[in-house]
């Protein structure tokens, strides 16, 4: 039976955000690794990429006591303005270089000190009001510096789908892909992102067809608004409150993940090479809201997800690892 490795973005999990909440939050539902975005490690809540070496190790010896390990580094790499150019947006500029100097480096020293192999990111945004496509040249070669950053330390950057972005289809992020051309560049599927810039199911099925030849790993999370009746060039943080789990929404998860089945051992074969030991279906709920930095879902949301996606694997016949008494068990022994 074909297998996937269950993980969470565990601040979306805690009210508080606080380490040990996002930790018994996501061991009580079974997972046993996660994303890691924000978290407060006892020094209020902080970005991964802001905390400091005695927060890191904090966290280290918390992932022994409750069992976890990192899948992924939730960093905001890309999610600044391709050109400084005034917008009406809130987003930053940063010139690239300097980006790429600071920013990319710290997160991939975050990846090497959680011991996980890969990043997450975004395709940068463009000026508001301009085409995607115009400017898929500049990405490519931004992105394609980022890759070779990461490859050169021996990691893989996943760039997620998401609204108002150049990446923001999938069939924007498989150009990028192909242009970037580099093994340690892959794409991240995200139905829900999809489908709140007004995409049907049957579209939402054909953007995840054109990402599977950069395809690395899912994040897992649906949306449904009825209200919507076409594309929408611009979401708003107001559309951010229609998320709802993956059994409920209108990205076809449940046809997706048929394909994937037979899929899956191609994919794994992908990321082995990598370094990877798995494919990963990232839980990122957004069920009590979300924006454009990150979501909430608490403890309850969360469960409610987990089970959501489970029951459609299930119907599907993916098979995941959820944690049992044996595991416990072997806990015990080790102390």
């Amino acid at each position: 039976m074909s297998s996937v490795i269950l993980s969470g973005f565990a601040d979306e999990s805690a009210f508080s955000k606080k380490a040990n909440e996002q930790f018994a939050a996501l061991a009580a539902i079974g997972l046993q690794h996660y994303s890691i975005r924000f978290v407060d490690v006892g020094n209020g809540i902080k970005n991964v990429m802001m905390l400091e070496p005695a927060e890191i190790e904090t966290l280290r010896e918390l992932h022994k006591e409750y069992g976890m390990s990192v899948s992924s580094i939730g960093s905001p790499i890309g999610k600044v303005k391709l050109l400084d150019v005034e917008d009406g947006t809130s987003n930053k500029f940063i010139p690239f270089e300097k980006y790429l100097a600071e920013d990319v480096q710290i997160a991939c020293d975050r990846a090497e000190a959680f011991d996980c192999k890969l990043l997450r990111g975004f395709a940068f945004y463009h000026p508001k009001g301009t085409a995607p496509e115009d400017h898929i040249d500049q990405v490519s070669d931004q992105l394609g510096q980022i890759a070779e950053a990461c490859d050169k330390r021996g990691l893989t950057f996943g760039l997620e789908v998401e609204a108002n972005l150049v990446g923001q289809t999938g069939d924007l992020l498989a150009a990028i892909a192909a242009k970037v051309n580099n093994p340690a560049l892959v794409t991240i599927f995200d139905g829900a992102n999809m489908v709140m810039q007004g995409l049907s199911s049957d579209q939402v099925y054909a953007q995840y067809e054109a990402m599977k030849p950069s395809l690395g790993w899912l994040h897992i999370k649906d949306y449904k608004d009825p209200s919507l009746n076409g594309r929408v060039e611009h979401v708003d943080e107001e559309s951010a409150s229609h998320f709802v789990p993956a059994d409920q929404g209108d990205s076809a998860h449940e046809r997706i993940f048929e394909d994937l089945k037979t899929f899956l051992p191609t994919l794994a074969d992908r990321m082995s090479r990598r370094g990877v030991k798995g494919i990963y279906l990232d839980l990122e709920p957004h069920v009590r809201g979300g924006g454009q930095f990150g979501g909430f879902s608490g403890p309850d949301g969360f469960g409610i997800a987990a089970r959501g996606l489970c029951r459609v694997l299930d119907k599907v016949g993916i098979d995941y690892h959820l944690r049992t008494f044996e595991d416990l068990e072997a806990a015990k022994a080790q102390g």
